[in-house]
Parts: C-alpha cells; structure tokens; sequence
C-alpha cells in the first residue's frame, strides 16, 4: 500500500489477523523456515535464492553468482560445509559464472559468514571485505554485521571489480 511503511502495515495486518504477539509470531515463523533449511538439499541451499551479476571492466569480464541463505541457526548450515562447496562448485560450472559465493545470513544474531568455493573467491572477498576474517583453510570469511546482499555485499563487490580486481590466474 502506498505510503504505508512495514511497521504501519504490520500493525495493520495483526489486527485483521487479531494476532496479539508479532514477534512471537515472527520467531515461531524464522524457527520454522530454519528447520525447513537444515533439511533442505545443498542443491536448493546453493540455489534457492542466487542470482547473477555481469561486470565488464579492463581487468575483469564475467559474471558473479550470489546465493543467500538466511535462517536463525547458521551452525546447522555452515556445519555442511564440504557438501556445500562442493555444490557450489558444481553450480560455477554448470551456470558458466567466474565467481561464485554464498552467503549464510543469522537473521536474529545478524551476521553474515560467506563460503568460498575457490582462489577467484578467496581473492574477490578479500578485495571486497578487506576487514572479513578468513578461517584457515580459506573456506568460510565472516562478514561480521553485513548480512544484505542488495546493501552490503554487491555493492562491496562492485566496487572492488570496478577498483581494478583481476580474477587470478588458477
């Protein structure tokens, strides 16, 4: 509705819908959707909600895969870690992308760890989010706070690409 903001509007929809506790009612709805995750195969977790970005720069031409999944238990998630690269990398070469991430969003801690799948990966994340802390095997970075694609994570990458970032040289 216009002009209406999502407060307004969840204040209206709990009164026709006479819920008394929205955030109950949230909570018992992000519970649901995680446990519905946990079961989820590393397929649909890889593409249930990817999308795809073209850059065409001097140093770099190709696309960029985005997949996020947000869920309030990341540990059950990132806990699947080798079946997940792996999928993400069947997903890179399958979808012909040069770069490839996903992101594992904790809605209620709110933070962001990203998988990365490759060296193009490790390179681009650490070009993108210079403050990200990698584990040791270069597979997870976490993002600390960052946990929106449109907000945080494209726009870093962006410009990180538009700053001069070449893929390397695998």
């Amino acid at each position: 509705v216009n002009g209406i903001g999502d407060r307004q509007m969840v204040t209206v929809l709990s009164e026709i819908a006479q819920v008394e506790d929205v955030q109950l009612l949230a909570t018992q709805l992000f519970n649901a959707k995680s446990k519905e995750l946990a079961d989820m195969s590393v397929h649909g977790l890889v593409t249930g909600d990817q999308k795809s970005f073209s850059f065409e720069t001097e140093h770099f031409e190709g696309d960029v895969g985005f997949a996020v999944v947000e869920t309030t238990n990341d540990a059950v998630i990132i806990d699947r870690l080798e079946d997940l690269i792996a999928e993400i990398l069947a997903c890179k070469k399958e979808r012909e992308l040069s770069v490839m991430f996903l992101a594992v969003v904790n809605i209620v801690s709110l933070k962001g760890t990203l998988l990365l799948c490759g060296p193009a990966e490790v390179s681009l994340a650490r070009a993108a989010f210079p403050d990200g802390i990698s584990n040791e095997g270069s597979t997870l970075m976490d993002l600390g706070k960052r946990v929106s694609r449109k907000k945080d994570y494209i726009p870093a990458i962006t410009q990180a690409i538009q700053g001069g970032w070449s893929k390397p040289k695998n």
